[in-house]
């Protein structure tokens, strides 16, 4: 870890360079491949004023650092470079977390002072016409990249400023890389690949940070080609590799509170675009029932994702929401509208060594007894690490696999 002696020095070499580019105004008129000569000149300048021989032999690295505060995200930068990185989790100044691989470690990285990370959190939302401060302390964004970042201050923010940046694959993963990796079994893999081209419904749960996007994406490749697909988001994220795709990006409201566009407004504006397919990358409030409803009215084959502890409690969050909407409905109906627009919840869970496990596969039949029925089809055995086919689909889901057949074949 970085001692105080080189951050100071660090901080100070930084203001001092910064000066230097703006009286030759340099500034804004280079990019990093351009800046590089005139900061090595500027460093050795001030090793030399200053008379700092410790770090004469350090100074190829000084300046890839110095590079990065000026044209990029400081200390960050080489972290969001680094594929084999996924999440970066910033708490304060000094505490630096990054998950590879589906583990979390703490990395010997620090900023200089809380404000050093508040002005990085700036510099990566000022592009995009967001800005954070007392009074709005509290921002969600998109990088250009995609990588989708949260910031937090104080006074919200107890300990320093907070951000957290889920990083934006750039190639999509394959089912083949699943099954390859023991994410899911090959039977799993074909008969979630047949339902995807069947127009099943389907909702993937799981916790935060267990692969519910990934898998969205994956099955989104089954869609045909001669479909036309409107997806929903907070924040981009989605990678469907179709040629028919229309992409919708929620709006927070700006400073003066004005402005907002919620999911449930995209969906609504969704079903007039004539989709054949609607995906809603997460499901978390009132915009649920209006997704079920396009999924009850001839919109066949729309997926989402939701937050749950297992399928059982995705239904229950799913009555929830749907409650909490303001739908004066009684509860039957309410079991009734979601049991009839689902067919197949995918449960998707992360273990304890950070592998992402698909660990349930469950159908969706009907209401009996005040209950949503469901029939499990696939589980993994987390004492015995296999995958298990428990269950046939029922005459319904299998009269939609076959009809889907007789259509490729015909």
């Amino acid at each position: 870890m970085e001692d105080d002696h080189r951050l100071s020095l660090k901080a100070s070499l930084h203001r001092f360079i910064i000066d230097r580019l703006e009286e030759d105004d340099l500034l804004f008129e280079m990019d990093r491949h351009q800046m590089r000569p005139h900061v090595q000149g500027y460093v050795h300048t001030y090793l030399n004023e200053h008379n700092i021989d410790s770090l004469r032999a350090d100074s190829a690295r000084l300046v890839n650092e110095l590079l990065d505060e000026i044209v990029g995200f400081g200390p960050l930068q080489a972290l969001l470079e680094d594929d084999q990185i996924d999440d970066i989790l910033i708490n304060g100044a000094s505490q630096v977390y990054v998950e590879r691989k589906g583990k979390l470690e703490r990395i010997p990285l620090r900023f200089i002072n809380d404000q050093h990370v508040l002005r990085v959190i700036r510099r990566m939302i000022a592009p995009l016409g967001r800005r954070i401060d007392e009074s709005s302390p509290m921002v969600d964004a998109r990088l250009a990249d995609g990588s989708r970042i949260n910031a937090i201050i104080p006074p919200l923010a107890i300990d320093g400023p907070c951000l957290s940046v889920r990083k934006f694959r750039k190639e999509a993963l394959t089912a083949e890389y699943l099954v390859k990796q023991g994410s899911l079994s090959m039977a799993m893999q074909e008969f979630l690949a047949r339902a995807a081209r069947s127009r099943c419904n389907m909702l993937i749960s799981g916790s935060t940070g267990s692969g519910k996007t990934t898998l969205l994406n994956i099955l989104s490749q089954n869609i045909g080609q001669s479909e036309r697909v409107v997806t929903i988001e907070d924040a981009a994220e989605l990678q469907l590799l179709h040629g028919h795709v229309v992409r919708l990006e929620t709006r927070p409201p700006n400073a003066e509170g004005l402005g907002e566009v919620t999911a449930r407004d995209l969906v609504k504006n969704a079903l007039r675009m004539r989709p054949d397919r609607i995906i809603l990358g997460e499901s978390r409030g009132a915009e649920v029932l209006d997704m079920l409803q396009a999924m009850n009215t001839g919109h066949q084959g729309s997926m989402s994702t939701l937050h749950a502890n297992s399928a059982r409690d995705a239904l229950m969050r799913l009555e929830l929401m749907v409650a909490l909407s303001g739908f004066s409905a009684t509860e039957l109906l309410v079991k009734q509208i979601i049991s009839s627009a689902l067919d197949i919840i995918v449960f998707v869970s992360r273990m304890p060594d950070g592998k992402r496990v698909v660990t349930q596969v469950v159908e969706v039949l009907d209401v009996a007894d005040g209950m949503i029925r469901i029939a499990e089809l696939f589980h993994y055995d987390l004492l015995q690490l296999q995958f298990h086919e428990v269950d046939k689909p029922s005459a319904k889901l299998l009269g939609r696999l076959k009809d889907q057949q007789q259509r490729d074949a015909s």
